[in-house]
């Protein structure tokens, strides 16, 4: 950012410089440093609000910093964007369309305020039905057994969202009259969906097509192969397909034309992009892992963190600060990754969210100017539960070359009454999550204060290849509990913390042009590598001998 100052509008232009001077102040002072000056940075670098906890202490700031972040925020004119983004404007101007993904929960007691929340409710409530009716074991199959597996069938959006939530809520999976089974299959070669069909049998197997667009080639040609999967087994008739498929997309005409009924269609909206999307029915099948009751819960504490990011001051709001701390990070240390560690199993699958969430909303090079920007933007976001990663790249955290900035998470309690049987299972249950909390919290400390974390014996006559430097900086996010709720919080906050960075780095969030174009180039080929080899001629050199390799090794 210290290059091309000149590019900045006049006001921000300060604002930036005295980031710029602050930042080269920072790189001299170690975290050591920080807190030797100000033993109450966690009183004054860390916040409370409902069930979570945000400490940002290990972060290489101080208040002069802090305060400059907030000012370059208010320069960008971050309250008018907030207002922009909580209303129907067509803040996705690329695509001319609002972004109002945060509607979708917005509670029914509101709808006086939001004429679009009639039909945003009219279809929550058709999946709540389906939901209900598959729990009760009303919903059957065409010979009419009761649907015990439901595969859900998407991409992206449509895959990552249901997958990480259902995943992460496992703890909280409803009792059904008979036990049901949720599978996730989005991979286009085919090799998911084969492993998967093995073991289901075809009268108790409910898909739902998941596609925005309902044109996407990934999804289509999986359902295409579950379709006949069914029908081999249960024949080809009209009320097999009734039966069996559910479908979700903005555009019922083309679920209609495929052949799923009226009946079983859930609608979306273009509004709605595909990475915010599990709060609509996408989310079907987050419903139907934790019923309609936790669904509702999950779009509750989506929904506080919507009310705090819209009346909060930003010193004290929780995804302004991640975001100003983020770019920071990036913009003015030079940190171009970030990792996200969360210190439980369930959020397995979160990483791997936030990887689209972020990069595929902040991966932009280009502002809304049409200009190019003159500075980073989005970090390689990447990430893995703790306890694997220790085991995996936090040598390169810890003593490797690269700065990279961390988001710990964990829940403060893991284990409810509902997991104890017995008062020694409840005493290992305990340990174990201690286990888990302690190493999260010995990590960020390593990290952050390298070898004065050592014991001072430990220290004399250390070799250099055991010892660290430590500085890296790091944000540790508290959850009271892993529930619905807090889920749904800890959601809505990356949500809004992408939103604001993309304030301050000039760029539209909401569009993603080259994940298009790459789709589009893959349909232009695929017709070569079907035998039709008229357009060969205008691809590269290296693409066109990697298709004559395949051509000639294919054993079909």
């Amino acid at each position: 950012m210290t290059q091309n100052i000149e590019k900045f509008p006049k006001q921000t232009i300060s604002t930036v410089s005295t980031l710029i001077e602050l930042a080269l102040e920072m790189k001299k002072h170690h975290l050591n440093d920080l807190f030797e000056v100000q033993h109450d940075r966690f009183d004054q670098f860390a916040l409370k609000f409902d069930d979570l906890i945000f400490d940002y202490s290990k972060q290489r700031i101080n208040q002069l910093v802090l305060n400059a972040l907030v000012k370059w925020a208010e320069d960008k004119e971050l309250s008018t964007w907030i207002k922009n983004l909580f209303s129907n404007q067509l803040i996705n101007y690329t695509e001319q369309r609002a972004a109002m993904h945060w509607l979708l929960r917005v509670p029914q007691s509101a709808e006086m305020q939001y004429s679009e929340l009639s039909s945003i409710h009219e279809q929550l409530n058709r999946m709540f039905d389906l939901v209900e009716k598959i729990h009760a074991g009303q919903y059957r199959g065409v010979t009419g057994e009761i649907i015990q597996d439901v595969v859900n069938i998407g991409v992206g959006g449509s895959d990552l969202g249901p997958l990480m939530a259902c995943h992460a809520l496992s703890d909280f999976k409803v009792k059904t009259i008979k036990p049901l089974n949720i599978h996730f299959v989005s991979t286009m070669d085919g090799s998911q969906l084969s492993d998967l069909l093995h073991q289901l049998r075809p009268e108790t197997t409910l898909f739902v097509i998941s596609s925005k667009s309902f044109g996407t080639v990934d999804t289509l040609s999986n359902a295409e192969t579950v379709r006949l999967w069914l029908e081999k087994s249960l024949g080809k008739r009209e009320c097999v397909i009734k039966s069996h498929f559910i479908g979700v997309s903005t555009k019922p005409e083309k679920m209609t034309a495929w052949g799923i009924h009226p009946d079983h269609q859930l609608l979306l909206w273009d509004w709605i992009g595909g990475r915010y999307s599990l709060w609509s029915c996408i989310g079907f099948p987050i419903a139907l892992k934790i019923g309609v009751e936790g669904f509702k819960a999950f779009l509750e504490g989506a929904y506080l963190v919507d009310e705090h990011f819209k009346e909060m001051p930003f010193s004290k709001n929780l995804p302004v600060l991640m975001a100003l701390l983020g770019a920071w990070n990036t913009n003015f240390l030079g940190m171009q990754t970030h990792a996200v560690l969360p210190y439980d199993g369930r959020l397995k699958y979160f990483a791997s969210y936030l990887q689209q969430l972020e990069m595929e909303s902040n991966g932009k090079s280009v502002q809304r100017n049409n200009c190019k920007v003159q500075h980073a933007t989005c970090p390689i976001v990447w990430g893995e539960v703790g306890p694997n990663a220790q085991h995996a790249f936090y040598q390169l955290l810890h003593q490797g070359t690269h700065e990279v900035s961390c988001d710990f998470i964990a829940p403060i309690q893991r284990y409810n009454s509902n997991h104890f049987t017995y008062v020694e299972n409840a005493t290992a249950l305990i340990e174990q999550h201690h286990l888990a909390l302690s190493n999260c919290l010995a990590q960020s400390r390593l990290l952050a204060f390298g070898n004065k974390a050592l014991c001072p014996q430990e220290l004399e006559n250390l070799p250099s290849y055991k010892q660290y430097t430590g500085n890296q900086p790091s944000s540790t996010l508290l959850i009271q509990e892993l529930n619905p709720k807090t889920l749904g919080m800890l959601i809505a906050l990356y949500e809004h913390k992408v939103f604001v960075q993309s304030v301050l780095w000039d760029i539209n969030p909401f569009d993603q042009w080259g994940v298009e174009k790459g789709k589009e180039i893959a349909n232009q080929i695929l017709p070569i590598l079907n035998g039709d080899q008229t357009e060969i001629d205008q691809l590269d050199a290296s693409t066109q001998g990697l298709i004559q390799l395949l051509m000639k090794s294919k054993k079909y």
